[in-house]
């Protein structure tokens, strides 16, 4: 049997503090409870660390060559590997996907998923509520009866679409999996612009002129993430369409129905930006592009997909 490559991709550590606080002499209710919490948070890299542990000590029963870098530590193309792992939640995920082609496929492992009776306990303190993980398709508890599947090809992923941007005709190197956000820098300015959609560069729309506070525009893979909690629609997770909507938009009138729709894999969404500056954030805060006045963005599905192993569950819920 030929030896497989794995890259296991890691969550860094430093998100949450690492030692537990000692409770001050104060007895007071505000002070037990703000212990209750920043001891919460420790146990979060406990929860993190004993995954990663749990799943290394797998991979090393196998017969597969691994290594596992921090996230934080990883800036490169990712190539000469048959799979990536990746351990933490959807942001570490995201993270591996923008450093990805469509040749490598990637597998998500839920480090430390939400416990609903930890949100109960603490609902009165704190939002106890972890990571979806909606993209990672195990957790420690099931990683091996997954990467056995992997290992023996009895498994196959699946090909998610993801969003080319251009500015100004020229591709950024950075595909969206999630969604991209085109907005002021400040979020109490209004935010100036116009778009239409295109078909082989031919209009199938009006030029649409909004002031708002930006254009948010989704995945499939992205669309039950912001793009869902501002009233928009789950899409099947296989979709190659985008889906977009005008945040907050300002005296819409006749035009307040095409504040939100969607794009066809085979067409393209033309916008002008009208403001001094203007940021595209890409997958969230971690991949910032700026753009200023007169720029034109081009968004589409034309970006090589990412191949993921997607739980049977996830599948079946959107088919």
């Amino acid at each position: 049997m030929v030896r497989k490559r794995l890259l296991m991709l890691l969550k860094p550590f430093d998100v949450y503090p690492s030692h537990e606080p000692s409770l001050s002499i104060s007895s007071s209710s505000s002070s037990t409870n703000h212990h209750k919490v920043l001891r919460y948070l420790c146990d979060r890299t406990l929860a993190h660390k004993n995954a990663i542990n749990f799943c290394q000590n797998i991979l090393k029963k196998k017969v597969v060559d691994w290594k596992a870098v921090f996230r934080c530590d990883l800036s490169e193309p990712i190539r000469d590997v048959d799979l990536v792992v990746t351990v933490g939640g959807d942001g570490t995920m995201l993270q591996a996907s923008h450093l990805m082609d469509d040749s490598i496929p990637v597998l998500g492992v839920n480090s430390d998923p939400t416990r609903p009776e930890e949100v109960a306990e603490l609902s009165e303190e704190f939002d106890a509520t972890r990571s979806t993980g909606y993209l990672c398709a195990v957790t420690a508890n099931n990683f091996e009866q997954m990467i056995d599947g992997i290992l023996e090809n009895r498994s196959e992923p699946s090909e998610l679409a993801r969003m080319a941007v251009s500015v100004n005709s020229k591709p950024i190197s950075t595909a969206a999996l999630n969604d991209v956000l085109l907005a002021h820098p400040c979020p109490a300015t209004v935010s100036r612009f116009s778009f239409r959609i295109k078909k082989i560069g031919e209009p199938l729309s009006s030029l649409l002129h909004c002031r708002s506070s930006g254009l948010r525009v989704s995945t499939a893979a992205g669309s039950t993430a912001a793009m869902h909690s501002a009233g928009g629609s789950a899409m099947p997770i296989l979709s190659n369409e985008l889906q977009y909507m005008v945040r907050e938009p300002i005296s819409t009138g006749a035009t307040s129905h095409l504040m939100h729709g969607f794009v066809r894999s085979y067409e393209t969404m033309d916008i002008g930006w009208f403001c001094r500056e203007g940021l595209l954030y890409i997958d969230g805060s971690h991949v910032v592009h700026p753009v200023q006045l007169g720029d034109t963005i081009e968004l589409s599905s034309g970006a090589p997909p990412l191949k993921v192993y997607l739980s049977p569950h996830l599948l079946s819920h959107y088919e």
